[in-house]
């Protein structure tokens, strides 16, 4: 069944939010390659909203044009994996500090009712839901922090991020799959920012020694 998109967005920009999600959550795997003709069956539309979609997911390195109307996902090698881990266990505990010095409670209340979504899908064995509230969790307070240039840096890496993550837990399962979550709200609920920050390292952390095993 094709998707029903949404009347009130405009196409352009619907189409691509769809792509953009189906990188982030993994739906397609590093190195692998999808049509322009293809995307447009898929998401039932037009061929001028898929080259603005790809257009503008190039421009965000998520994507890259090989000619002949095909693109393809970024192979991450040795080297572009450690450079993540660098800039995400740089910026997003930075983030986190920021965001918990202003962050209420009902968004803390919101992260928790996020995170028991995330246990759900961990206890189902289900990645997709997986990497959609994983990653909702840390956005939505990532959006505390207010600072644009951050938030958009971080949204840009966790498109290179999400379909090698998405290999490993496809791979692996969901059972192995670790978090310190818990930690983050505890930290929030204190008033602790430093701590804060320091659990979303932690978090870091761990994911990353999970798809480290890519690289062994």
């Amino acid at each position: 069944m094709k998707p029903v998109l949404a009347q009130k967005i405009p196409v352009h920009e619907q189409v691509y939010r769809r792509l953009r999600e189906k990188i982030l959550y993994g739906e397609l795997a590093p190195g692998q390659a999808v049509t322009i003709y293809g995307l447009v069956d898929e998401l039932d539309v037009g061929m001028t909203p898929v080259r603005e979609a790809i257009r503008r997911l190039t421009a965000e390195g998520a994507l890259i044009f090989q000619g002949n109307r095909r693109v393809c996902l970024p192979d991450i090698g040795r080297q572009d994996f450690a450079d993540l881990v660098f800039v995400r266990s740089t910026i997003e505990p930075k983030l986190a500090i920021l965001a918990a010095a202003k962050v209420t409670t009902a968004t803390i209340d919101e992260m928790r009712a996020i995170d028991d979504k995330v246990n759900q899908a961990i206890a189902q064995g289900n990645v997709g839901d997986y990497m959609k509230y994983n990653h909702q969790f840390h956005f939505t307070l990532y959006a505390e922090a207010q600072s644009d240039l951050l938030y958009a840096m971080v949204s840009t890496l966790w498109l290179r991020y999400g379909p090698l993550y998405r290999v490993i837990s496809g791979k692996w399962g969901t059972a192995q799959l670790a978090d310190c979550h818990d930690e983050t709200i505890a930290a929030l609920r204190a008033g602790d920012p430093e701590q804060v920050g320091e659990a979303i390292l932690s978090d870091i952390q761990q994911g990353f020694g999970i798809v480290q095993r890519l690289f062994d």
